[in-house]
C-alpha cells in the first residue's frame, strides 16, 4: 500500500516532528510504502529528504491567491497517477480543505488527520467539511471527542504519535549541551520546548519561576524559536518578562533547534503549563522518554500521557501551583528521580514507532480500494 502524507510544510512543530519520525522509521513496515508532499520549501522538506524518504513538492500556495491553489492541485493529481498512490493523508485542516477534493475526484481513499482540537467554526474547518473523509485520525482521545464538531458521522480513530526513543549517547553530550547554553554543569535545568504560543504557557512558566528565585541552583531553558510576525513579538515580550522578574541571568532562550532530544537528555524537569487546548504534544513524550518529570496543566488530553507515575498537572493559569511543584521537584531530588524513572517505559508502550505505523497500516487496510474499483492500477495491484 502507498500513501502519501500532506502537509504545508511551511512552519515546524508537533506534526512536523511525527512525519519525520515516520520517515525515519518507515521501513519497520516495508508493507506502508510512506511518500511526502508539502507546499512550502522549509526545514520539513529537507528533514525528511535528508532520511531518503520520497518527498514532492506541491507549490506555495496562498488562499487569497487561487490560480495557487489551481496549480498545486493539478500537481498533486499528476503525483497520484504517476506514484499509483493508494490513500492521501492531510494533516491539519489547511492542506485537507485544499487538497481532499483532488484525491476524492482522482478515486482515492483520503483521511483526515486531526491534531488540535477543534470546536468546527473556523473557516478552514468549515472548508474542509465539504469533503468528507473516508478515516478520521486523531493523536489523543480528547481530539477524537471534538472531531464530532467537524465530521459528526463519523467515528474518529485514536493514534498515539510515534516518537523515537532517545539516543543512548546522548546522556553522553550533558555536559556539552550545557556549556552550549551556558549552564553550570552541576545547576538543576527546567526546559519547555515548544513553538512561541502563548496558550503553550511560557508566561505562566516564568512568573512560576520568578516565585522560586530564593531557590538556589537552577536554570531554564526556554526552547523555539519565533516563526512568525505575532511569534516573534511573543518572544520579545518574554524576555522582558525574565528581566522584570528578575530572573534573566537565569533564563536561557535557545531559539529553533533540531536537536530537542538531546537537550531534553541534558535537562532535569520538564514544564509546559499550558493555558489552551491542544491534542498530545510530542514533546511531552520525548521528555519522559528522557526520564524527565513534567508539570503541565490539567487540560485536553494531557492526563492520556502525564499521571501520577510521571507528572503533576495543575490548573491552567495557576502559577502558584505551578512554583508549588517546581519548587518541590528542584528541592527534593528523590521526588524527582521518582517521578521520572517510570517515563521511558511509559513512552515506549505509547509511541513506539513500529509499533504505531503497523498501527496506522492495520487501520488503512480496512479503507475501500477505490482505485481498483473503477479500474485504475494501484499500488495494490503493481
Amino acid at each position: 500500500m502507498r500513501i502519501l502524507h500532506i502537509d504545508a510544510g511551511n512552519l515546524y512543530g508537533g506534526v512536523e516532528t511525527f512525519l519525520l519520525t515516520l520517515a525515519r522509521f518507515r521501513k519497520s513496515v516495508p508493507a506502508l510504502q510512506q511518500e511526502f508532499a508539502v507546499c512550502f520549501d522549509g526545514r520539513l522538506k529537507h528533514e525528511l529528504a535528508a532520511t531518503g524518504a520520497r518527498v514532492h513538492e506541491l507549490g506555495a500556495v496562498r488562499v487569497r491567491q487561487p490560480i495557487s491553489i489551481w496549480k498545486a492541485r493539478n500537481r498533486l493529481r499528476a503525483i497520484l497517477d504517476e506514484r499509483a498512490i493508494d490513500v492521501v493523508v492531510c494533516h491539519m485542516a489547511w492542506p485537507y480543505a485544499i487538497f481532499a477534493t483532488v484525491a476524492r475526484g482522482s478515486e482515492r481513499s483520503v483521511v483526515f488527520w486531526m491534531h488540535m482540537a477543534s470546536n468546527g467554526r473556523h473557516w478552514l474547518e468549515r472548508w474542509a467539511r465539504m469533503t468528507e473523509p473516508d478515516l478520521a485520525i486523531a493523536p489523543s482521545r480528547f481530539v477524537a471527542a471534538t472531531m464530532r464538531a467537524v465530521f459528526p458521522r463519523l467515528e474518529p480513530h485514536v493514534i498515539h504519535y510515534a516518537v523515537a526513543a532517545p539516543d543512548n549517547s546522548a546522556r553522553g553530550e550533558r555536559t556539552t549541551v550545557r556549556a552550549e547554553l551556558n549552564t553550570p554543569a552541576d545547576a538543576i535545568v527546567i526546559v519547555q520546548a515548544c513553538r512561541m504560543e502563548e496558550w503553550k504557557g511560557q508566561s505562566v512558566h516564568l512568573r512560576a519561576l520568578g516565585k522560586l528565585r530564593d531557590v538556589p541552583g537552577w536554570t531554564c531553558w526556554i526552547v523555539g524559536g519565533a516563526q512568525r510576525p505575532h511569534e516573534v513579538r511573543f518572544l520579545e515580550s518574554l524576555k522582558v518578562l525574565a528581566s522584570e522578574l528578575g530572573i534573566a541571568d537565569r533564563v536561557r532562550f535557545a531559539g529553533q533547534r533540531a536537536d530537542v532530544p538531546r537537550l531534553l537528555a541534558a535537562a532535569d524537569i520538564y514544564c509546559q503549563p499550558n493555558t489552551g487546548l491542544e491534542g498530545l504534544p510530542i514533546v511531552f513524550t520525548e521528555a519522559l522518554g528522557a526520564g524527565l518529570p513534567i508539570v503541565t496543566s490539567d487540560i485536553g488530553g494531557f492526563e492520556e500521557i502525564v499521571d501520577d507515575s510521571c507528572g503533576i498537572r495543575v490548573a491552567p493559569g495557576d502559577i502558584a501551583a505551578v512554583a508549588g511543584e517546581l519548587r518541590g521537584l528542584l528541592t527534593e531530588p528523590e521526588r524527582r528521580r521518582r517521578r521520572g524513572a517510570s517515563g521511558p517505559a511509559r513512552a515506549r508502550s505509547m509511541c513506539d514507532p513500529a509499533s504505531q505505523i503497523q498501527a496506522i497500516k492495520t487501520l488503512f487496510d480496512r479503507l475501500p480500494d477505490r482505485s481498483e474499483a473503477n479500474g485504475i492500477a494501484t499500488a495494490h495491484s503493481l
